[in-house]
């Protein structure tokens, strides 16, 4: 009870198994949204094969705060 509810999104990126030491692979569900983010930042060294699924998980999550921050609207003061 209590919990805050985030976005399946979120909790896809924040997830590790317990007994993770952050080597295993990234998925596949990682490889193509990694690829697909990378393609829209027009950076494509974002996107490497082999990484493991927290590295992934980061870059996804690097990419997705440059997108956020990408469609604020411009400062005006």
């Amino acid at each position: 009870m209590g919990r805050d509810k985030t976005s399946p999104e979120a909790q896809e990126s924040q997830y590790m198994p317990a007994d993770s030491n952050g080597m295993e692979p990234m998925t596949m569900d990682q490889a193509a949204r990694l690829k697909m983010l990378a393609d829209e930042m027009h950076d494509p060294r974002a996107f490497e094969q082999g990484l493991s699924r927290r590295e992934a998980s980061r870059r996804i999550d690097v990419l997705r705060e440059k997108i956020r921050i990408w469609e604020l609207p411009p400062h005006t003061d």
